[in-house]
């Protein structure tokens, strides 16, 4: 089966001008470049002077938090913006490995009950996945709080050194069975408070077989120098490429912001750090996120005989960051889905609440389990932060079927086109088109340890896209084709990847 591509503007990825040039694939994989003006193959595709790109690779994505790898398989609404690679267990959280089966790590942001969980090491999740049919290819890291939460249960305190070897020893596991790194939420309830110390010492494993560590940082406000500063400290003893997850310059924060990418730059030549952000003001967040930190620790357990006591429940309302009701969108709210699309003014004016105490009986209604939508990020310093050498697009977001009970994101439809869009108008003055792609692809494909994905180069798999003016023409998933005329072939290409040591 052979395919040709032809009347392109070939960008590699690489960040080379685009030149003019046919692409010629050969089953899965790109079999040559060049011109082929006679060459007679199965299929045609004319592209019509467009662009023709490597798959985008979405290095940020929660389909697997949200389930939706599984209940939603064709990725649809990822491979309709270009996407064909997706990188899952972010921010502390993956499926695997699991200690005991349970899936309670995620129950915040999806019904665990929906799945039969038939694996516990990396290596049995990834098999149990390549039975199913997928639209996109996924990998996966490690999540320190999914491991953390088996050992220990939501005591949510410092390992003791006994419980760091067995830490590290199923950390270990997992990167030989293939997974792609090791992440932590270090502003999340299993992985606030965790010291230094213990992320060194599990940083040493990840550093010893040369994988990726993901952080989402203790605090994105205040605390935001300080944070990157802790990052960039790890990165430098341990000498281990990091990735900083959603990097969003909040509303308030900006000369913070300003002095954390300074930071970045400055350090460069001892600490190899990148940072994922999207082209969107708002944030997608759970409702639990609003809470100070302190009236997180311990647990839900904790957090629900807080919200009883009076006291403690006013003095909570009083440190709620002041907002905008009817600025919060309800985005998903499980066994409430009425509310999905309400404000939150909405929800608190129709029980007579103040919406700071509306936004606690959300929690309380929905069991800490609804997400919203919060327009907390300065449009200006994502633009701005998007030029830097370190950064790369991502989702951040899961790709929802169409039926899935949930309001979704502009960044779960078009985070990418968005992307490419603001990079090919001039008026914006963001980036060359041929570094807005690479930052989509070699990027982020270099930083994973990605092989033979990324880059247009003979005999690396046909993950391909084109697109012009921000708009999505073809996409093709290891030479099959998912996208055509900006339409959904229902065909499902995707395969579960593996990082090669």
């Amino acid at each position: 089966m052979t395919l040709l591509i032809k009347n392109v503007y070939l960008i590699d990825g690489m960040g080379r001008a685009p030149a003019k040039a046919d692409v010629l694939v050969k089953k899965d994989r790109i079999f040559a470049i060049g011109s082929f003006p006679y060459y007679q193959a199965n299929q045609v595709i004319d592209g019509m002077g467009a662009y023709l790109a490597p798959g985008f690779i979405d290095i940020n994505n929660d389909s697997d938090k949200y389930l939706t790898i599984f209940s939603n398989p064709s990725q649809k609404d990822l491979l309709l913006q270009g996407v064909t690679t997706i990188i899952g267990g972010q921010c502390g959280t993956s499926l695997a490995p699991l200690i005991y089966g349970s899936l309670g790590v995620i129950k915040n942001w999806s019904d665990i009950n929906s799945i039969n969980v038939n694996w516990g090491t990396v290596r049995e999740f990834l098999n149990s996945l390549s039975r199913r049919v997928l639209g996109v290819n996924f990998g996966t890291l490690v999540g320190h709080s999914t491991i953390k939460r088996d050992l220990i249960g939501e005591d949510f305190r410092d390992l003791t050194k006994n419980e760091i070897n067995v830490f590290k020893g199923i950390l270990e596991r997992a990167l030989k069975e293939g997974a792609f790194g090791f992440s932590t939420g270090l502003s999340y309830q299993e992985g606030l408070g965790t010291s230094y110390e213990e992320i060194k010492s599990l940083l040493s494993v990840v550093s010893k077989y040369k994988a990726l560590y993901a952080t989402h940082l203790r605090d994105e406000k205040k605390g935001l120098l300080p944070s990157v500063n802790e990052t960039i400290n790890l990165a430098n003893d341990l000498k281990i490429k990091t990735l900083i997850s959603h990097f969003r310059p909040l509303i308030g924060y900006k000369k913070d912001y300003e002095q954390a990418l300074k930071l970045i730059s400055e350090n460069l030549n001892v600490a190899e750090i990148y940072f994922d952000i999207y082209p969107f003001s708002t944030s997608t967040v759970a409702v639990s996120t609003f809470l100070p930190i302190w009236a997180l620790r311990g647990g839900e357990r904790n957090i629900k005989e807080n919200l009883k006591n009076l006291a403690i429940r006013e003095k909570i309302i009083g440190e709620l960051p002041r907002f905008k009701g009817e600025e919060v969108l309800i985005s998903y709210a499980p066994r409430h889905p009425y509310l999905v699309g309400k404000s939150l003014k909405e929800f608190s004016d129709n029980r007579n609440l103040e919406v700071r105490n509306g936004l606690l009986a959300l929690m309380e209604l929905t069991d800490f389990q609804a997400v919203v939508f919060y327009k907390n990020i300065s449009i200006l310093g994502v633009k701005e932060a998007m030029r830097h050498s370190q950064a790369v697009i991502a989702s951040n977001s899961a790709a929802f079927a169409d039926d899935f009970k949930v309001l979704k994101p502009d960044r779960a439809l078009k985070t990418f086109p968005k992307f490419l869009e603001m990079a090919e108008k001039s008026l914006q003055g963001l980036l060359p088109i041929e570094e807005a792609v690479k930052k989509i692809t070699y990027l982020p494909a270099k930083i994973l340890g990605l092989k033979n994905r990324g880059l247009i180069r003979d005999g690396n798999f046909a993950d391909l896209t084109i697109f012009k003016d921000g708009k999505i023409n073809t996409v093709l998933v290891n030479g099959k084709i998912a996208v055509r005329n900006g339409e959904f072939q229902n065909v499902l290409g995707g395969r579960v990847l593996k990082r090669e040591l």
